[in-house]
């Protein structure tokens, strides 16, 4: 894929836009950002990219890589946030389960970034939805009525997705819900969240009994698999 495809051009605007809340940047009119923060930028927006669109083994040497080059400041906070960024793409992707590289980290960091991690394994109190950053809040104080219309209001599509998998850890998980966030990851071309969220309607469709979605889901699922 070249650089300079529209494709590629969405891609990084979403993960520089995690990255940027995630890495200290530089104050307007103040000096260039150092290269560490540069470097770990850089790899991150790939990390994000690799690992939506399936590519595990390339997600895997950029984080790594991002990960280094934010050690070299020693700080656990930006080290947290680093790994706080991976497990949101996990759970967009519908991959559930503690955020490993962030536990340890644990211990150093402050309430927001507990909060997170919290917040992406399904464990947060309720008392501490307010350290979460807007998108996220809005989303966890919607009552069932208003969720669709709080997750549709979130403009990043990462984000979106990450509190659509928040949603279906807790049992919240609407068909529209669900809809959404096929639509966001369709709309993004990013493969591994789509083909885990068009798994989630499947299973729906046939537990309903719903032979016609049930083998149009497949065939869906089919094409993004083994395209023609």
């Amino acid at each position: 894929m070249s650089d300079r495809s529209p494709m590629f051009q969405r891609w990084r605007a979403t993960a520089l836009t995690l990255a940027a809340a995630l890495l200290l940047t530089a104050c307007a009119g103040g000096p260039p950002p150092p290269d560490w923060q540069l470097n770990a930028r850089a790899s991150l927006d790939h990390a994000v990219a690799a690992y939506l669109r399936g590519d595990s083994r390339v997600a895997q040497v950029e984080f790594d890589r991002a990960r280094a080059e934010v050690a070299r400041t020693g700080r656990a906070d930006l080290l947290a946030r680093a790994e706080l960024l991976r497990c949101a793409a996990r759970v967009a992707s519908l991959e559930f389960g503690p955020c490993e590289g962030f536990e340890p980290l644990r211990p150093d960091t402050a309430a927001p970034e507990q909060a997170y991690a919290d917040h992406l394994a399904g464990q947060l109190p309720p008392a501490q939805i307010a350290l979460l950053p807007p998108a996220q809040r809005a989303v966890a104080v919607a009552t069932d009525g208003n969720t669709e219309a709080a997750l549709q209001a979130i403009a990043d599509p990462v984000a979106r997705l990450v509190a659509a998998g928040v949603l279906l850890q807790g049992g919240r998980a609407s068909p529209a819900v669900i809809s959404q966030a096929v639509d966001t990851a369709s709309a993004q071309g990013w493969r591994r969240p789509l083909l885990a969220w068009l798994g989630v309607q499947l299973q729906r469709a046939e537990q309903a009994g719903d032979v016609a979605a049930a083998e149009r889901l497949r065939r869906r699922i089919g094409w993004i698999q083994s395209p023609p």
